[in-house]
């Protein structure tokens, strides 16, 4: 709606609102997203490293070994309140990477822990990363018929 086609009262209201209104810090919070999640991003490269030098994995196997460490960092840090802090310093940054999958997944089943392991935790624990994994499965189906059927992905 533009400007000149509002009305006195919903100018007014609308000045009032912008001086209420958070200034926004766009480019700050890049900029720690940006970080935080390169730093997780190091701590993946670091576990990576740890499997290949220390235990030889083959690199499938320091794949799943890189995944299941973070995995477990996040679920841990999730359940002991570090994760929601880090969250809210870093926002997406702390989103994005497998990290924030799995705090998106306990913090979820934390919640609904009151309501029983069955219909409270089992039931809504995928209730966030539920369409996550719908849409990452179909999407993997349709390209591994893509590259059956072409031998092209």
């Amino acid at each position: 709606m533009k400007k000149g086609n509002q009305s006195p009262e919903q100018q007014a209201y609308l000045e009032k609102v912008k001086q209420y209104e958070p200034k926004s810090n766009t480019f700050s919070q890049c900029v720690k997203a940006f970080i935080v999640g390169g730093l997780i991003c190091c701590l993946g490269q670091l576990i990576w490293d740890i499997g290949n030098n220390m235990f030889t994995f083959t690199e499938s196997q320091n794949s799943g070994f890189t995944s299941i460490v973070l995995i477990f960092l996040g679920a841990l840090f999730t359940g002991i309140g570090i994760y929601d802090k880090l969250g809210s310093f870093a926002g997406a940054g702390s989103i994005v990477p497998i990290t924030g999958f799995s705090n998106a997944i306990v913090s979820t089943a934390m919640e609904h822990k009151r309501e029983g392991y069955v219909l409270g935790v089992s039931a809504k624990m995928f209730l966030i990363a539920g369409p996550v994994l719908v849409y990452g499965i179909s999407a993997s189906v349709v390209l591994g018929i893509v590259y059956f059927l072409f031998g092209i992905a």
